[in-house]
């Protein structure tokens, strides 16, 4: 928070106000309430997941300590406690916890180690400071994105879906009819532009659901969304990505328009039981799930096309910033995994050889 830089009045009235509330026993546990209290401004679904952290380091820097002031945080201690999470076995003999689960830990603990260094020093330094995350090579799989020739596949069902899409199954019924009639309530342009979203742009399906309609940038082919941890991002479309979305906004949205009135650019239909009009991230999984079907491309979910982005841009910039700029990437070694090759790539350059 910028009130709390610089060593000027507000910090230290903020400094004062913090030792108040959390009393003069300075308890870890009345720390953590009071940096959600004041710092932390993520959704909901993220703040659980931060609580859930810390208190599992507060449990064991109670065991360990045998007391509950913040002062006898070191950073040994903190090495203990890694050391722990790595060695903690769960049912059937297994780590408890896998690399990637434990940096997320050390990630939230590392940033409410440095917050309350701001507000009152360490006597040893900030103990997380030399804690480093371990090198989870499992945290991206290249084998998971999509290929060249899925995509082709899924944008090919995606078109097909103006002319096949939400056709009644009841061939009885509509027997010697050339087609059969298109289900009630059935938005072809909006499920094709749901696809398009996702592969032309590899945001996350939450932020499909949420995107809002003001937020559709037609004229420069930019899309800005929140995505998860509150934070905003905006993404770059492809031509072929906008005019989708263009389509749906043009000739099927004011369908829906006046049945829920939403902001959001993706409206359930006006018929159906949602109240709200606003689609649920599960709504826009089930549109791939159905889309992938009819391409024949199967284990592939929506965030494969995500990575399928980050390995389509390494290939034509070769540039890490690119990926990390249009995944919306805090940190670059997200963006840098995306330069791996799959297995398959290497089997394929070392056959090249001979």
């Amino acid at each position: 928070m910028a009130e709390f830089e610089g060593e000027n009045g507000v910090q230290i009235t903020l400094r004062k106000n913090l030792e108040a509330s959390v009393g003069a026993e300075h308890r870890l546990k009345d720390w953590v309430e009071a940096y959600f209290a004041v710092e932390v401004t993520t959704l909901d679904s993220s703040r659980k997941v931060q609580g859930r952290d810390l208190e599992l380091f507060v449990r064991f820097f109670e065991d360990e300590t045998k007391g509950t002031s913040i002062d006898n945080w070191t950073p040994r201690l903190s090495q203990a406690f890694l050391n722990s999470l790595r060695g903690t076995v769960g049912a059937g003999g297994a780590r408890q916890w896998n690399d990637r689960t434990i940096n997320r830990i050390l990630a939230h603990l590392k940033t409410f180690s440095k917050w309350v260094h701001r507000m009152r020093p360490f006597a040893l330094g900030d103990p997380m400071e030399k804690i480093r995350a371990l090198p989870a090579t499992s945290l991206l799989s290249i084998e998971r994105a999509l290929t060249p020739t899925e995509r082709r596949r899924i944008l090919d069902a995606a078109d097909l879906l103006l002319k096949n899409g939400g056709r009644s199954k009841d061939r009885s019924r509509f027997k010697g009819e050339e087609e059969r009639p298109v289900r009630r309530g059935y938005r072809p342009y909006r499920n094709r532009a749901i696809v398009y979203a996702l592969i032309e742009t590899e945001m996350r399906r939450a932020a499909v659901a949420g995107l809002a309609l003001s937020n559709v940038d037609f004229k420069d082919k930019r899309i800005t969304v929140v995505e998860k941890g509150a934070v905003t991002h905006t993404y770059k479309i492809s031509r072929e990505g906008i005019a989708a979305i263009r389509d749906y906004f043009e000739k099927e949205r004011n369908q829906d328009v006046e049945g829920h009135g939403a902001p959001e650019l993706f409206l359930a239909a006006g018929s159906s039981r949602n109240r709200h009009g606003k689609l649920h991230p599960n709504a826009v999984n089930e549109v791939w799930n159905q889309v992938c079907g009819a391409a024949g491309v199967q284990g592939k979910t929506p965030h494969s096309a995500r990575h399928a982005m980050g390995r389509y841009l390494i290939e034509q910039t070769g540039n890490i910033e690119a990926v990390q700029r249009q995944l919306g990437h805090r940190n670059a070694a997200y963006s840098l995994q995306y330069s791996r090759i799959s297995e398959q790539e290497l089997q394929d350059a070392l056959e090249k050889r001979n």
